[in-house]
């Protein structure tokens, strides 16, 4: 028997033969959940100009130095501003715009007092009481109760990015938020790599998808598990159904597979035994190598590139089948999709109880459960 090949080599010499899907051109939102092949980099300034960050009124700091509640500051509203409409009207001296959030800053205008922090006034009664007509909308003249600096609420033109500005570097997958910020910087069309399309195949006469089960026969749960790996890696699953233990027939879907599909997993039969078709099957389609890797479990797989196509041979005991996928097909089939990110995070932890176990050389994956408790976990 040949000797056990180690965790490093084999995933080192899977991912070697591996290469990366051409990119193509798509909109922005169509790229969601893709990875980006080239930078995108701003054309524009976001914002474009200069807008109050508040529904308030846009002001001259300076009016407003000696503002507190019992002695507002009255200023002069001269104009109203809403959003998505150029200025009209120059803010001066003593002077005020009503403006909501989004709204161009006027001229002469340096800050925006919230509206919460106003009320209306009236300087032809004594004193400049409040008028008691309404909350200041449509006041002739506003009391701002609070001091104002230079730039408060105010979204500086160019403040979130300017034209030449990284927005986001190759290799970003784009999520939901991204998409958002692809719209705001009108980044239409953006370089992505294709979502690979993925088949799964389950082969067995024991296996059955639905129906009462007769003796001999058990439930197929490695393609539905598969299928939604390869859906949450952010692939595009194709479900290649379930083959009986059949050669001829493994031969003809997998390589009808082959030729609509990025890459293949099958599960089962790439074991030693004497109904292990899916071993024969393969071999009559291109060269794989069959591999007996020292971890425990998921020992045996089948990996090789048919007609540029990566495909994996997985084992058919479902949590080997699962455990395979995180080690050996998930890396694969992120480096497909360009994605620099191919690994799971890991961390260190400490034992809670001793594992009891005896040396064998193999690499054992457990499954536990991980818990901080202030200084590790």
């Amino acid at each position: 028997m040949s000797p056990l090949a180690s965790l490093d080599q084999v995933r080192a010499e899977i991912l070697a033969a591996v290469g990366e899907l051409a990119p193509m051109t798509c909109s922005g939102r169509a790229a969601h959940g893709m990875v980006l092949a080239a930078d995108v980099v701003a054309t524009e300034a976001v914002p474009p100009f200069a807008n109050s960050a508040m529904d308030g009124y846009a002001i001259r700091a300076g009016d407003t130095r000696a503002a507190s509640p019992d002695a507002p500051a009255v200023l002069r509203v001269v104009g109203v501003i809403p959003a998505g409409h150029a200025p009209d009207v120059e803010v001066g001296p003593g002077e005020a715009v009503r403006i909501m959030t989004g709204a161009p800053m006027p001229d002469g205008a340096d800050a925006v007092v919230m509206v919460e922090q106003t009320r209306p006034m009236d300087p032809r009664v004594e004193g400049g009481m409040e008028r008691a007509d309404g909350e200041g909308a449509g006041a002739e003249w506003v009391g701002t109760t609070v001091p104002s600096t230079v730039g408060d609420h105010v979204r500086a033109a160019g403040g979130d990015l300017t034209a030449g500005h990284l927005v986001f570097a190759a290799g970003t997958r784009l999520g939901a938020a991204h998409i958002g910020v692809l719209a705001s910087v009108g980044a239409e069309v953006v370089s992505v790599f294709p979502r690979p399309k993925v088949g799964v195949l389950s082969t067995g006469d024991e296996l059955r998808a639905s129906g009462p089960l007769t003796p001999g026969a058990i439930r197929d749960s490695n393609r539905p598990m598969l299928l939604e790996l390869v859906r949450e890696a952010g692939m595009e699953p194709v479900d290649l159904g379930i083959v009986g233990d059949d050669e001829d027939l493994i031969v003809a879907t997998l390589r009808d597979a082959l030729t609509g599909c990025d890459a293949v997993l099958t599960s089962g039969g790439v074991s030693v035994g004497d109904y292990d078709y899916v071993k024969a099957a393969l071999d009559r389609l291109g060269s794989l190598q069959w591999r007996q890797v020292a971890i425990k479990p998921a020992k045996p797989l089948a990996f090789g590139v048919i007609d540029d196509t990566p495909v994996f041979g997985l084992p058919g005991n479902p949590v080997s089948s699962l455990v395979s996928f995180e080690l050996f097909a998930r890396p694969a089939l992120l480096q497909l999709a360009g994605d620099p990110h191919r690994f799971r995070p890991e961390v260190v932890a400490r034992a809670g109880t001793a594992f009891t176990r005896t040396p064998d050389g193999k690499v054992h994956f457990d499954r536990v459960r991980v818990r901080w408790d202030g200084d590790g976990y």
